[in-house]
């Protein structure tokens, strides 16, 4: 399947996803990945956007991790 240019680095051609599998990221964290990797590159879609979207999945990690800490108590 192909991917969407915006998701393709430019110099290496490494897409997100071969980047979020070689360094076996959780769901959050990747797609945090991928929508920093794409910020304004993606059309009609402003920069801030995806950083926002990458922000709230992170902040989504960080709850999980301190549910994971809490139960290892």
């Amino acid at each position: 399947m192909k991917s969407p240019s915006y998701y393709t680095g430019i110099f290496h051609g490494i897409k997100a996803n071969e980047i979020i599998d070689d360094y076996l990221l959780s769901y959050n964290i990747g797609t945090a990945v991928t929508y920093l990797l794409r910020a304004g590159k993606k059309p009609n879609n402003p920069k801030k956007q995806d950083i926002e979207k990458a922000i709230h999945h992170l902040q989504f990690e960080l709850e999980l991790l301190k549910k994971q800490k809490n139960y290892e108590k």
